[in-house]
């Protein structure tokens, strides 16, 4: 047996079913992330309205935010592994679905509102799926590796998750151009299936056991969010995410940005989708030697008013360089508040409770993420893309202020 120490960069990796585990969180953050990107593009060019752009967010997050509690109850007491099969081949079904919507021969007959109906559908379908598999493959990380690296492997969870998010941007700025849209999709299937093979080579897990009487349905959800709102480093740590990527992402309306501000189409696209990845990578493989934890509430606060920061340089930006800077340095600073997050969201939970409270936390990062998302095009229609994006850096600082004044206990926590 390989010898495993926490001071061991590798340590996690050395694991056979962790690489499994992130090898699956790469290619399926790549896998999604061309579609959204193609699909978002080919969008815009159909409809040049940001807010349908903002739409495909929404779409994904009703059925997301309504069934994710649910799903974490079911990873609290089902096979995660089972979960996670069925979720791929849900997302699957509607990839080959996303795919004969854009076939000629078979949607000659359909209107584009009815095209554009059946579009928002599918991704409905997606988000019912991550519902499930979100807060499955969240609760199954912990039990994949022993606790002592439990921050080395929120690390490299996240890096091969950030290196998706690069890759799968800039891949899908270059399948568009040239492949189309189209045989983009194909891509997107065939990386589903090597997905689902990937989670099958990780061993079943036996369910935890907890002393505590069972309880119904009802009960276990309110469990969940007792201990998230009760445990205030928890609670904070989720809400400055939430608030941040709510009021301050950008990601959404890009392509407004790529199309009309800056000028540089489907390629250009690809190249900013992968900046914030990029930024966020090159923070991340520092964080592997030098993680983010030791004054972890301090870097939590700063990492996110950098963020805000670079948010607002970015929106008024009309160079396509400097707009590549910030939009990296958003990722930098956001890696930094994800591992503390991650590591605060391993550590604090009980075992039995870990599919729930991830749940929780998928809630308000779908919410940041997704519902930031329509936000964003809704604001971009009303006030112009540029304001929108410089008011959400703005009130993104204002969160920082208020959530600094009302936590200065946290100062003192350490998870290193």
């Amino acid at each position: 047996m390989v010898q495993q120490t926490s001071d061991d960069t590798f340590a996690s990796l050395r694991i056979p079913e962790f690489r499994y585990f992130v090898m699956n969180s790469f290619l399926i953050t790549v896998t999604l992330l061309i579609q959204e990107v193609t699909l978002g593009y080919e969008l815009y060019k159909l409809t040049h309205d940001p807010l349908m752009l903002g739409l495909v967010g929404l779409a994904e997050a009703i059925p997301f935010i309504a069934l994710s509690l649910f799903g974490g109850h079911l990873a609290d007491r089902r096979d995660k592994k089972r979960i996670l099969q069925w979720s791929l081949l849900v997302i699957l079904l509607g990839s080959v679905i996303l795919y004969l919507v854009f076939q000629p021969s078979i949607v000659a007959g359909l209107s584009q509102t009815a095209r554009l109906a059946t579009i928002y559908g599918v991704l409905m379908l997606i988000g019912t799926a991550k519902g499930f598999y979100s807060p499955a493959s969240s609760s199954l990380k912990p039990f994949l590796v022993p606790r002592e690296l439990y921050a080395n492997s929120a690390t490299w969870s996240s890096s091969f998750w950030q290196a998706g998010a690069i890759v799968g941007p800039g891949l899908a700025g270059f399948l568009y151009s040239w492949v189309g849209f189209d045989n983009s999709l194909i891509v997107v299937i065939a990386l589903l299936v090597i997905c689902y093979v990937l989670i099958t080579l990780i061993k079943r897990k036996p369910v935890p056991v907890s002393n505590e009487p069972v309880m119904g349905l009802r009960e276990s959800l309110t469990e969940g969010f007792r201990f998230v709102f009760k445990t205030q480093i928890v609670l904070y740590a989720i809400s400055l995410d939430l608030f941040s990527v709510l009021f301050g992402g950008v990601v959404a309306i890009l392509p407004v940005f790529a199309e009309d501000i800056l000028k540089v189409g489907a390629e250009g696209l690809g190249f900013l989708r992968a900046a914030p990845s990029v930024g966020a990578l090159l923070t991340m493989a520092y964080m592997t030697k030098h993680p983010p934890t030791h004054n972890a509430w301090r870097n939590m606060l700063l990492a996110v008013a950098g963020f805000g920061v670079a948010t607002i340089v970015f929106a008024w930006s009309t160079n396509f360089y400097l707009s590549l800077l910030m939009l990296g340095l958003t990722g930098a600073f956001d890696s930094v508040s994800v591992i503390i997050r991650q590591t605060i969201l391993q550590i604090f939970p009980p075992d039995h409770m870990r599919g729930r409270v991830a749940a929780v936390n998928g809630i308000f990062v779908s919410s940041s993420n997704e519902i930031g998302a329509f936000e964003s095009g809704l604001l971009a229609r009303l006030l112009g893309a540029v304001p929108s994006v410089a008011l959400g850096g703005v009130v993104t600082l204002f969160v920082v202020a208020y959530v600094y004044a009302k936590s200065k206990e946290l100062f003192a926590v350490r998870l290193s």
